[in-house]
């Protein structure tokens, strides 16, 4: 089972930047659907952005459109999360997935088979 590890997290400014990453352990990676999940203390999880396996759909929730952007680089086994005009509502811990299914909506938390442990990004005001 490929293993996936978050880094990049921290605290920031609000208005600032951070790149998050996320390491897979093995090449089976390039075939998955991955994705980055949040959860702020007493909310659920909820998706932030996700993209296909080979780089070319992505796809964004829309409280972050425009200040987020995914990607992924299959020779690396690795997926970034590059976030800009962080907010204070984009405090959250921050997760990684992959799914399975190419088929399955990207967007929904259900649909992902493994989950990295997290790593926390603050924005302060």
């Amino acid at each position: 089972q490929v293993q996936l590890v978050e880094s990049g997290g921290g605290l920031v400014q609000a208005g600032g930047s951070l790149r998050l990453s996320c390491a897979a352990s093995g090449r089976t990676f390039i075939s998955y659907t991955m994705g980055w999940f949040r959860q702020a203390p007493g909310k659920e999880r909820e998706f932030v952005a996700a993209i296909r396996s080979g780089g070319g759909s992505t796809y964004y929730a829309d409280s972050v459109k425009g200040r987020f952007t995914i990607s992924r680089d299959n020779a690396k086994i690795t997926m970034y999360l590059q976030m800009s005009s962080l907010k204070p509502e984009d405090t959250a811990v921050y997760y990684c997935a992959y799914s399975l299914g190419q088929s399955r909506q990207p967007n929904t938390a259900t649909n992902f088979d493994s989950w990295g442990q997290g790593t926390q990004v603050t924005a302060s005001s």
